[in-house]
């Protein structure tokens, strides 16, 4: 009996390992899209370019980039979804899905349709102020608006930094006016000009204008500093760990894909990212590399689903069905 048990074991092991293989061997079979929420030249797309470029070479089939900027990132993950196709993925920072139910009414697509490959980066996400606020930390901006309620005005991109910019007025109790952007790429000018007075978005959409000096990021959402601006601390160093979230970036493919399919891609983007010219021209982008699997980049949007779901709840908001 025992003897047949471990003959047993080892055809399941053979089984699972040729499994593996096959799906090694056969995808892609041709064209491989990956499908942004963003416009070229983005953080995102420049990280997706580097990764596209390599997977092209390992996998001998093109990878190529479709930008579907709008409609905060439903475009895109409308195009992904519609494609119902292994060879057409979604590739995006995962706020993009996890904030949308609380920003419309109604999902035209279903969550069980972005099905986590693996994780790339953190995307750094950052408060900033106006040099002329006179404002050196995060504790004084609190102060200031507290000081002074009603008289500040706050901006911030759709999807995770617009949350993330809610909960810190909410959680605080703080009274600033949240000023709405169709672009949200003029309100570092408008921060420089102090036509606002805070602003929540990506760590590298303020840089240009800190580096000029012309406004000053107080703090970063990540729990580790960002390569590009180590000497801006975290919220958490700063004192304000509940602030703390990561704005993770991955690739997702459609539900039908096999575990062992998604274990393989992921296999491949950490080869890719072992290559020292990787790591460095993602921090120039405001990232930090964070290659993790399947089951890993699963827990992160599980995480930030509820970060999001708490804030809401503060704010009385409820998740589209």
């Amino acid at each position: 009996m025992l003897r047949l048990i471990a003959i047993a074991a080892i055809s399941l092991a053979t089984v699972q390992f040729a499994g593996t293989a096959r799906a090694q061997q056969t995808y892609p079979t041709r064209t491989v899209r990956l499908i942004l929420p963003f416009n070229p030249g983005s953080a995102v797309d420049i990280t997706a370019r580097l990764f596209a470029n390599r997977l092209s070479e390992r996998w001998g089939k093109p990878v190529v980039i479709e930008n579907r900027p709008g409609g905060d990132g439903l475009v895109a993950i409308g195009a992904y979804v519609s494609a119902k196709d292994d060879h057409t993925l979604f590739f995006g920072p995962v706020g993009i899905f996890t904030a949308l139910p609380y920003q419309h009414e109604t999902l035209p697509y279903d969550a069980r349709d972005l099905v986590p490959i693996v994780s790339v980066s953190v995307n750094v996400l950052a408060f900033s102020v106006p040099t002329s606020l006179h404002v050196e930390k995060l504790s004084d901006l609190v102060a200031l608006a507290r000081a002074k309620p009603g008289i500040l005005n706050a901006a911030a991109a759709q999807g995770t930094t617009d949350f993330l910019l809610s909960g810190f007025i909410t959680n605080l109790d703080l009274q600033i006016v949240k000023v709405p952007y169709r672009d949200i790429m003029q309100a570092p000018n408008d921060l420089a000009e102090s036509r606002i007075q805070l602003l929540s978005t990506s760590l590298a959409v303020a840089l240009p204008m800190a580096q000029a000096g012309r406004i000053k990021v107080l703090a970063v959402t990540s729990r580790q500093r960002a390569p590009i601006a180590p000497d801006v601390p975290t919220v958490t160093e700063a004192g304000y760990p509940a602030l703390t979230m990561e704005s993770v970036v991955g690739l997702f493919g459609p539900r039908s894909m096999s575990e062992s399919l998604r274990e393989s891609i992921a296999a491949d983007f950490r080869k890719i990212a072992a290559d020292p010219a990787i790591e460095p021209r993602l921090n120039d982008t405001g990232q930090i590399m964070s290659l993790r699997g399947p089951a890993e980049l699963a827990a992160s949007v599980q995480e930030q689903r509820d970060q999001f779901a708490a804030i809401a709840k503060k704010m009385g908001l409820k998740a589209a069905q």
